[in-house]
């Protein structure tokens, strides 16, 4: 089912035209006499008329049924009148949001975690929003918590490898995949998913010291690995700049021993004591 555009005209006309059949019938009971039976039928007819008319507010549709047939959604916005038989029901067009609550969801290594996402979304075809699905709204809020859920297993929270796609390293292609997901579902109900984002992301409560204390030591291995590369490079300009110079010349042994100094004072924690030789460079 999908939707089509339904019979209205401008309303305002036909304000008019009731107003014309009441006062018609107005005079034709005061004239009284057989005329009388005449001003309550159009009495009745005004009254017949008047329930035609209904209004659309920007960024809404009426749809309207025939006995229980679809029979055509109106867009149109202001004062319209329509078949006074037609039930009509309001449907909003306007772009709506929700956040959906914290779920606790196992990642693709088994890790359990807490995640939520912001859902931006319309309806773009009503006749499907209304008589595909039961309950549209609340239709879209559990499709999307689902697939939340799925996104959510298929990836790791934190990236093993270089380039790895992970929950917490590559935003644009999970919330890209996750509105992908969510649209899958929502299509059969005539909406249309906007955005959507992920709001929460966090380990599950009963592992979070451990990770935090894994992320830690990731942190330290990768701080350390930096100071060493640049502490190996500075004791190789060193001794480069002192062959160049001519300062000193340093056989084997002196070259090991100067290199482990340096790298003792250039990767140390600590601030270094310096020690001072009296005697020769070999004692």
């Amino acid at each position: 089912m999908n939707e089509r555009k339904g019979f209205s005209v401008a309303g305002i006309p036909f304000v008019g035209l009731c107003a014309l059949v009441a006062v018609a019938g107005v005079a034709l009971l005061a004239a009284r006499g057989p005329y009388a039976l005449l001003g309550i039928l159009l009495e009745v007819l005004e009254i017949f008329l008047v329930k035609g008319f209904f209004q659309v507010a920007p960024n809404t549709g009426q749809v309207m049924q025939l006995f229980g047939k679809y029979a055509g959604t109106v867009r149109d916005e202001g004062l319209r009148w329509t078949n006074p038989v037609y039930a009509r029901r309001r449907v909003s067009l306007r772009v709506r949001n929700f956040e959906s609550g914290r779920l606790k969801v196992n990642d693709s290594d088994g890790n359990p975690i807490e995640i939520a996402a912001v859902v931006v979304w319309q309806v773009v075809d009503t006749a499907e929003a209304v008589f595909c699905v039961d309950d549209y709204e609340n239709f879209v809020h559990i499709q999307s918590e689902s697939a939340l859920r799925q996104m959510a297993q298929s990836y790791p929270y934190d990236a093993h490898a270089d380039g790895q796609p992970s929950l917490r390293s590559h935003g644009e292609e999970i919330n890209t995949h996750l509105r992908d997901e969510i649209q899958a579902r929502l299509g059969k109900a005539g909406v249309e998913v906007t955005e959507a984002r992920i709001s929460h992301l966090a380990y599950a409560q009963e592992i979070a010291q451990a990770m935090l204390q894994r992320q830690q030591a990731g942190a330290i291995v990768a701080a350390r690995e930096r100071i060493v590369e640049g502490a190996v490079g500075m004791v190789g300009m060193a001794l480069e700049a002192l062959r160049k110079q001519g300062v000193v010349e340093l056989d084997e042994e002196r070259k090991a021993a100067m290199v482990s100094n340096l790298l003792v004072v250039l990767c140390g924690e600590r601030g270094t004591q310096p020690v001072l030789n009296t005697g020769t460079l070999y004692t």
